[in-house]
């Protein structure tokens, strides 16, 4: 069995008097592909904001390489290997696919401010080192002919691509997608999952998704945890979520049985 890289154990979150997550117990194994998923409004992206770090646990902790990191920032958590994608596309428009990884990239640099200004010293090599592996994030993301195109100007499965390049450019060991293929045609859903594994085969990372489209999460995730209301209600693989009644109670608005 693989190791565990990431766990958390009875994470909580509330906003005032809301419970908006309640005892999430979620693993992810080394090589693993992990789904959460869940009606709208279940709690999942309250989850993976929890996860990294954009809103405060209220209970419980996060596990990540058997370090406790449940009060790190999210840059320090993005600095030890956890990087993510979010619902809502965020990328500089104006700057180039380019440089929008390159930018993400740079979070490894080693140069310093004078050696930047002057263009000497640590700056030519970090900045060569950036640039390969920037074109070859895009090459793997099948965005080597859009380089030099504005962000702004990609078709949208294309910016989707973009913007996990960016979140590649980090060097994650845990990469946490947001709805990866919503907005996708069926074709273009397909083409991502074949590419998904492609990534994870390639770069040797963990990976941990939400997704509404329910034969995407059942094709790619090797487990998946499901939560309504912000509380767990279901653990296992894609064929036992498929048949547990408590999900289909979750998603149809019925009582299980």
């Amino acid at each position: 069995m693989s190791s565990i890289l990431f766990r958390t154990d009875n994470l909580c979150v509330h906003f005032g008097g809301l419970a908006a997550l309640t005892d999430l117990d979620l693993e992810i194994p080394q090589g693993g592909v992990i789904g959460l998923i869940g009606p709208n409004g279940a709690g999942k992206t309250t989850a993976f904001n929890a996860i990294t770090g954009i809103v405060k646990a209220t209970k419980g902790d996060v596990f990540f390489e058997n370090r406790r990191i449940t009060r790190w920032s999210t840059p320090s958590r993005a600095r030890a290997g956890i990087a993510r994608t979010f619902q809502n596309i965020r990328l500089y428009e104006d700057l180039t696919v380019l440089e929008n990884v390159m930018v993400a990239g740079h979070s490894a640099i080693r140069y310093s401010f004078l050696e930047a200004i002057l263009q000497v010293g640590r700056f030519r090599k970090d900045e060569r080192r950036t640039r390969e592996h920037a074109l070859e994030l895009l090459r793997l993301m099948g965005l080597q002919d859009v380089v030099r195109e504005k962000a702004g100007v990609l078709p949208y499965g294309s910016q989707r691509k973009l913007e996990i390049a960016r979140a590649l450019a980090l060097r994650p060991k845990l990469l946490l997608l947001d709805e990866p293929v919503a907005g996708m045609n069926p074709g273009e859903t397909l083409e991502f999952g074949v590419l998904l594994k492609e990534i994870q085969a390639q770069l040797r990372i963990s990976v941990g998704l939400i997704d509404h489209d329910m034969g995407f999460v059942m094709d790619v995730c090797d487990r998946i945890k499901v939560i309504d209301h912000g509380v767990p209600i279901a653990w296992g693989t894609p064929s036992e979520i498929q048949s547990n009644p408590k999900v289909i109670a979750a998603y149809l608005g019925e009582p299980a049985a």
